[in-house]
Formats: structure tokens, C-alpha cells, sequence
């Protein structure tokens, strides 16, 4: 053998022990351990927390100690917060790469779970200048399964609008916020154009519904024939029944696409889109590898060769899309629609209805 194959194979090699290294440690999970009850003199609250990767069964719900809001935070009670997959990815620890986008390797950094929180404001930091005690919010923080969050004041925390509940304002901001993005940032759609909703009853899809309508687009959902209903009377223009037809074999053209299911190949979504149509996939398909990253991968793939654009998408939390949420629900044109409702005991009841795929509306978690 050549003495530049030999090199070759070496580095090869090497690479290929370093890959199944870096793969044992992501994929590594340190058992729980016998809880540690808090035994500090501060003041405590009940919070959800979980001190390791696993099944909602590692979730637990504990005292721990109250939190003081930063000089920049707020420090809000808690009346009602909402399940979003975001949640169980980060209990599990899957897809891996979460953990080294830092959830933590082999356990979790941060104890805290949930993020989409409604409550009032219980203090405020010394630099605090919007926001006072007694003021109605909504918003997301880690730790949002709790009596009490805090918050940066500058980020995703906005004011309620009066005319929405607390559980219907903590529906909102990741689901929100992912609509919202899909749409008109990434699907820049457009007053006047067809746009497709897969998954309309679901957490995003009751959103994207109804903020595709406030834009200005003719909506058409899809849903199950239970959710029928429900999917006509937030806004949607034309429902498909998927468990009758086949939404990719309609004679329909569509602008924008926002696939939440992922259930058709993109060719067959090709089919259905306008030549300048704009697929936006959010979310992805389950795995703990290569498994969340096949759609974006596909849509990247695909997308150099056809005249539509494909995409993947990720929502960002950002104070201004909460602000503009919030103004679309004081105007009437965005009611959420919330579903089941747990209690802070009951998250892991929570967490596997959310798992499971079929949750109607947002799931809600109170405080009582």
C-alpha cells in the first residue's frame, strides 16, 4: 500500500473514532439520583423542574426557592402557562443537538421547564421603566411551569390585552410567534394570496389560520373531521378533511404552504403551489439524529431546482411580535383557542398529550 493511501486511511480513521466519541457523549444520559428537598431559608414556590433526560415520568413537582427579579427583570406570578413541543424536547434531551445548543450534556443545565407564561407583575427591578407591579402580561421564560417567573423586561414579556383570559394570553407566544413568522417572514405572504394551513387545529395551525386571515390571504386548513368546525369558525375560507382527501390531489393552487405535519413529500406539495409558491415546513420529523433535519435538508436540496422556494423554519421570541399579537387580539382578530387543562401537578399528564400529536388547541397548565 502507498504510503499517501495509508494517510488517507489513518485520517479516515481518526475522523471516524472522533465522530462515534462525539456521538457517545451528546447521546449520554446520567441517571436522576434521589431528590435533593430544598433546604434553604428563602422564600419558596412549587415548580416543575427535571434533573435529568428521559420521559415525562422525570419531571417533578418541588419546591424550590422564589426567585428576585435582575435590576433589567420582572418578577411575575404565574396564573396560567401552555405545553409546547419546545417542552419535551428539552425533557428528553432530543433531538441531541439540543443538548449542545445548551440544555446540557448528559443532564440539564438549567432544572426549569416551560416557557409560554400569563400572570401579573409581583415586583420589578430598579431599571425596570415599562412595566409595574400589578400589571397583566404574557409572555416566555424558562421556568414558566411555576408559581412565579422571571423575566427580562426588554425581551418576551408585553402587557395582556384586557379582553383576552390569562389562559388564553398564555397560549400564545411560542405558538404565536411561529405563525406569525411562518407566515409573513419566511412565507411573506401577501394580502390576496392562497395560503394553505397543514395542521389547522393544532397549537400553531389555530394561529396561522387566523393571522393569515388578518393579513389579508384566503385560508385553507387542513384538519380531522372532529376539528372541522372549529377550523371554519376561526376564519379558515375551505377546510380539507384529511382522513377523506388528499389535499395534494386537489386541482387547488396555492401561494403559501405551512406544513406543520409533514405528512406529503415536497414533489407532492410541488404539485399543489403556484410556480412562485413558497413552502414553509415548521417543525420536523421525529428522531434523535438525522431525524429532525431530513425536511430542511430535502427543501434545501430541492429548492436550487424549481421555480418554488422550500424551507425549514425556526421561530425567534421577539418583543415586537408579541406587541403585534397582542394588538390583533385587543382588535378581535385573534382569538386563541385553548383545549385541555392540567394543573402544575399534572405537567407530565400535559407533556404526553402533547407527545402524542393530536392535542386540539393549546394545552394549558394552572396554577391552582
Amino acid at each position: 500500500m502507498k504510503l499517501r493511501y495509508k494517510i488517507t486511511a489513518v485520517i479516515f480513521l481518526f475522523f471516524a473514532l472522533s465522530i462515534a466519541a462525539l456521538a457517545l457523549v451528546i447521546s449520554h444520559t446520567e441517571d436522576c439520583g434521589p431528590a435533593q428537598p430544598y433546604s434553604g431559608d428563602s422564600a419558596t414556590m412549587k415548580a416543575v423542574i427535571y434533573r435529568c433526560y428521559g420521559s415525562p415520568d422525570v419531571l417533578e413537582v418541588t419546591e424550590i426557592e422564589k426567585p428576585v427579579p435582575a435590576a433589567d427583570e420582572v418578577l411575575v406570578r404565574v396564573e396560567a402557562a401552555a405545553v409546547n413541543p419546545l417542552d419535551w424536547h428539552y425533557m428528553r434531551g432530543t433531538p441531541y443537538i439540543v443538548r449542545l445548543l445548551g440544555s446540557g450534556l448528559g443532564a440539564p443545565t438549567n432544572p426549569r421547564i416551560g416557557v409560554d407564561f400569563a400572570g401579573t407583575i409581583e415586583a420589578v427591578g430598579s431599571e425596570v421603566t415599562r412595566f409595574r407591579p400589578g400589571d397583566d402580561v404574557f409572555g416566555g421564560a424558562t421556568g414558566a411551569f411555576a408559581e412565579y417567573v422571571t423575566v427580562n423586561a426588554e425581551r418576551a414579556v408585553v402587557h395582556k390585552p384586557a379582553n383576552i383570559s390569562f389562559e388564553q394570553a398564555a397560549s400564545v407566544t411560542i405558538a404565536g410567534t411561529t405563525a406569525l413568522q411562518a407566515l409573513r417572514d419566511t412565507g411573506k405572504l401577501e394580502a390576496g394570496q392562497k395560503v394553505l394551513i397543514n395542521g389547522a387545529s393544532g397549537g400553531v395551525g389555530t394561529f396561522a389560520v387566523q393571522i393569515a386571515k388578518a393579513l389579508g390571504a384566503e385560508v385553507t386548513g387542513v384538519c380531522s373531521t372532529r376539528n372541522l368546525d372549529l377550523v371554519r369558525s376561526i376564519g379558515s375560507d375551505h377546510v380539507f378533511d384529511y382522513t377523506r382527501e388528499d389535499y395534494t390531489k386537489s386541482d387547488r393552487r396555492f401561494d403559501v404552504i405551512i406544513d406543520m405535519v409533514g405528512n406529503h413529500g415536497l414533489l407532492a406539495n410541488r404539485d399543489v403551489m403556484t410556480p412562485a409558491g413558497i413552502y414553509v415546513g415548521v417543525g420536523g420529523t421525529v428522531g434523535n439524529w438525522v431525524g429532525p433535519l431530513t425536511g430542511p435538508l430535502k427543501a434545501m436540496a430541492l429548492t436550487p431546482f424549481v421555480s418554488q422556494e422550500f424551507t425549514g423554519f425556526l421561530a425567534q421570541l421577539r418583543q415586537e411580535d408579541l406587541l403585534f399579537l397582542a394588538d390583533l387580539m385587543a382588535q378581535g382578530k385573534l382569538v386563541p383557542v385553548t383545549g385541555s387543562r392540567f394543573s402544575l401537578d399534572e405537567v407530565p399528564e400535559a407533556i404526553r398529550l402533547s407527545e402524542g400529536g393530536h392535542a386540539r388547541g393549546k394545552i394549558i397548565v394552572t396554577s391552582d
